[in-house]
Formats: C-alpha cells, sequence, structure tokens
C-alpha cells in the first residue's frame, strides 16, 4: 500500500493579503479582487496600439463617396459629403441591425424573436486620419460629444427604438477594424440586459433608501479618496469599487441626470476635458493600450428617472475572460482599484 504523504501549506505564504469578494453596488454582480497576486501596471503583458499608417481610407478627406451618405456633419466649408467637415456622422456599411421594417414580435412555441431593427451609424470624430482621441483638442471632442448628442435626439423621436448606444473601440484588441478615429451609435428595440441589471438594482436602492445610488457613489468616493482619480466642479471620475476590470474608469457628472441627451453645452464642454485627460492618463501608465468606453444613459422612450444616473464607463483591453468567468459569473480583477486609482491619480496630467 502506497504511503499516504501530507503536505502542510505554509500560512506564512498568505499574510500578503487575502483576495476579497466585491458586490458591485449597483447590479449586485461579484467581482473576485486578487490582491495576493495583484498587477501593476508593468506586469500585463501589453500591445500598444501603433501609430497609424498610410492607406487609403474610407472616412479620409476626399473618399467621402466610399461611404453611405451622411446624416449630419459639422462643417467650415463644402456640401453634403464633400470635403471641408470637422465631424461626419454616416450609415454603417455593414449594419448590426436594419432601419426599415416592423418590429413583428413572434413566439415560437417557447422562444421568442422579432426582426433585426435598429440603427448602426458611425461618428467619424475628426479628418485627421493619424489622430488618436487625446490628440483631439477639448473643443474638438467637444464637437464629437454634441453629436451623440444630436443623433441620439434625432433617433429617440422613433417610438421603435428603446435604446440608443454610444460606444468607441480603440486598437485592435479592443474590437476596432479602422485605424480612423471613429465612434460608434446603435438603436435598439430593446433594453440590453446590462442596462436592465443597472436600473434595477439602482431602483432597488432608490425604493429602500429615497436617494440616487451613482450619487451617493459620488459622495462616498470623494469622500474616502482611494479610489477618486480627478473631478472638477461637474464631473467625477473613479474607479469604481467593484471594477471588473483592471484599471476600468467611470466618468459620472456630479450633478444628478439620467439621460446624456438633455445635457447642456457647458457640461459637454467639460466632459471633453474630462475624457480627454483620463484617456491621456490610461495612455502614459499603461503605455498607449487597446481600450473601449461605453456610455450608459437612461432608455430614450422614459421621462427622467430619478434613480438612475448616466455615465460613461472606460475599460482598457489588458485581460481576457476565461473560463472562471464564463463559468461563474463572476469578474477577476487582479489590480485592486484603490492601486489602478493611484496609479492614474499621480500621472498629474490635466
Amino acid at each position: 500500500m502506497p504511503a499516504i504523504v501530507r503536505f502542510r501549506t505554509c500560512v506564512c505564504r498568505y499574510n500578503r493579503g487575502l483576495p476579497e469578494l466585491r458586490k458591485d453596488p449597483v447590479t449586485g454582480r461579484w467581482v473576485a479582487i486578487a490582491t495576493d497576486r495583484a498587477k501593476r501596471p508593468g506586469d500585463f503583458i501589453r500591445q500598444p496600439v501603433p501609430p497609424a499608417t498610410a492607406r487609403i481610407c474610407p472616412f479620409d478627406y476626399g473618399n467621402e463617396h466610399k461611404t453611405p451618405p451622411e446624416i449630419l456633419a459639422y462643417r467650415n466649408s463644402g456640401g453634403r459629403d464633400q470635403p471641408g467637415w470637422r465631424v461626419r456622422v454616416v450609415p454603417s456599411k455593414f449594419p448590426v441591425l436594419g432601419i426599415e421594417g416592423d418590429l413583428n414580435r413572434q413566439g415560437e412555441g417557447m422562444y421568442d424573436h422579432m426582426n433585426g431593427i435598429g440603427a448602426n451609424e458611425i461618428i467619424i470624430e475628426t479628418p485627421d486620419h493619424a489622430a488618436t482621441l487625446s490628440d483631439l483638442t477639448d473643443k474638438q471632442l467637444e464637437e464629437v460629444l454634441w453629436a451623440y448628442r444630436d443623433r441620439v435626439n434625432d433617433l429617440k423621436r422613433d417610438q421603435r427604438f428603446r435604446y440608443i448606444l454610444l460606444y468607441r473601440n480603440y486598437g485592435e484588441a479592443a474590437g476596432a477594424n479602422l485605424e480612423h478615429p471613429y465612434s460608434q451609435l446603435i438603436a435598439l428595440p430593446v433594453v440590453p440586459q446590462r442596462i436592465l441589471e443597472e436600473i434595477e438594482g439602482a431602483k432597488q436602492y432608490f425604493d429602500f433608501k429615497e436617494r440616487c445610488i451613482f450619487c451617493d457613489i459620488i459622495r462616498e468616493e470623494t469622500r474616502v479618496g482611494t479610489r477618486l482619480v480627478a473631478e472638477t466642479e461637474r464631473f467625477t471620475v473613479i474607479v469604481p469599487y467593484a471594477a471588473h476590470f483592471p484599471f476600468e474608469t467611470w466618468i459620472l457628472p456630479r450633478h444628478h441626470q439620467s439621460h446624456f441627451e438633455e445635457e447642456d453645452a457647458p457640461t459637454l464642454a467639460n466632459l471633453a476635458r474630462m475624457l480627454r485627460s483620463t484617456i491621456r492618463k490610461m495612455e502614459k501608465v499603461l503605455e498607449r493600450p487597446a481600450y473601449n468606453f461605453a456610455l450608459h444613459s437612461a432608455p430614450v422612450q422614459e421621462h427622467t428617472l430619478p434613480y438612475y444616473h448616466w455615465h460613461l464607463e472606460i475599460v482598457p483591453r489588458l485581460t481576457r475572460v476565461a473560463g472562471f468567468e464564463w463559468g461563474s459569473g463572476f469578474y477577476l480583477n487582479p489590480t485592486p482599484p484603490e492601486e489602478a486609482a493611484k496609479f492614474l491619480r499621480e500621472v498629474g496630467l490635466p
């Protein structure tokens, strides 16, 4: 009979700090913060996004005929679908959803389906092919935000659309298939599950405490300060308490507003400055990473919601979702939010 060998675990190995399970206060999802193997910015295997290369691009000046006809443009000169624009919005040439037709909701046994009705638009942020978002001036970025606002206010008049998502992919690892600076808009006939989770969690909190959970998060993070990245009179930038990903960062308006498209000119100007500053900090700390950002706002057919608060979420692409995450529904974050915020805060860029 083989001998049974028992190994004693060295308790001292765990003195560096036990991993934590943190509960997202909005959605209720759990995140594993792996403090025992915490990663600093230089510990990630990074693939910095290379500078743009000279090539024929449908978004460059002179190639307006290579895109569908423009929907919106802010111009210095020229007419529709001609050079002279500063920001240009066109329908996607390969749309996720089609704008023509009826929803035609149906049931097939226990299953539900409908036609893929929606809108998919491209916001071309600048005619400069080689620019990055952080290269744009505050004024240029402000015009991009105005294009977001104008397109949402136009599309929300279509009663078929219940939610309009604005997002940006930067770098191949984040899903960008062109180098030219651009964002995307997708109008949907349903509210995405991720947003429903946020809305439901926020409503439960409001029903219990009669306060907006996002407003409380802003107050708490300002008071504690350890996860605070930056703040102005209009915006607070934080790494959230239960960040799903390393260096995930949120930009939240300090005043309560559920719908992004209802913001005024001074707020958009301040948001442009804070967004550009935050991206520059990430590029400095993480050496120009690929990233995604998404603007979370209330459903467009809803009136002002006292319990929901629009915000912008930025996620650098430093890790991959693997078996544990898919199998458990947990997220695994190897960088404590407090450390990520400290690195970003101490960069000191305006």
